[in-house]
């Protein structure tokens, strides 16, 4: 069977773990504030606030930790306001009023994910999201790699942030692992890489606290 066409960016997507270890599905359950006013997608990149609830990812094309990054979102649950039944979804709408919003993070800074290489650090705005940048194993090994920031599509609830491939020597907030061969771009399509989070970028080896 061929190997799907990527077409778009698509967040981040646990698949292993450091060491050629299987991925087995762990995640932590981290409460969201009744009301918070920015929509969460499956695949985004989370944070911490100082009171402990989970936000939309602040980091970008940073050369510095911003404190609180903890994992990537999948998926949440609470009480529909409007029913009254307990509600469990790809994404989190912005601005849902429920006292028991709890965001489904992996949050092991060991994981290693997979996402798609685009074409910079700032969003296009476009439905299928960011561009392609055709990237080769030869050329990002050794490199690491921005994060890039895109509102999710609410028709799929997914996300639609992606990695920039484009430097060896700078501190960024991934380190690429390797690509996925399938993906290498012929065609105009994006080509997938692994990736795990750059050591103190993530809040569990961050020194500095929220």
């Amino acid at each position: 069977m061929a190997y799907p066409t990527i077409n778009a960016p698509y967040g981040l997507k646990p698949v292993g773990l450091v060491g050629g270890r299987s991925y087995a599905g762990a995640t932590r359950k981290i409460p969201i504030a009744s009301n918070y006013g920015t929509g969460i997608f499956y695949g985004d990149v989370v944070q911490y606030t100082s009171d402990g609830t989970l936000i939309i990812t602040t980091l970008q094309n940073n050369t510095s930790a911003v404190a609180g990054v903890v994992g990537v979102f999948l998926g949440c649950s609470f009480t529909d306001p409007s029913t009254g039944q307990k509600t469990f979804r790809q994404n989190y709408p912005a601005s849902t009023v429920a006292s028991d919003i709890e965001a489904i993070v992996v949050d092991d800074p060991n994981v290693i994910f997979k996402a798609v290489n685009v074409t910079g650090s700032t969003a296009d705005g476009a439905t299928t999201g960011l561009l392609p940048l055709a990237k080769t194993r030869a050329t990002t090994i050794s490199c690491n790699a921005e994060l890039v920031l895109n509102t999710g599509l609410t028709s799929t609830g997914n996300s639609r942030m992606g990695v920039f491939i484009n430097n060896v020597t700078s501190i960024l907030p991934f380190t690429v692992i390797d690509v996925v061969p399938d993906t290498v771009d012929s065609s105009g399509n994006f080509t997938e890489f692994l990736v795990k989070f750059t050591a103190g970028y993530h809040r569990y080896d961050h020194t500095v606290g929220v």
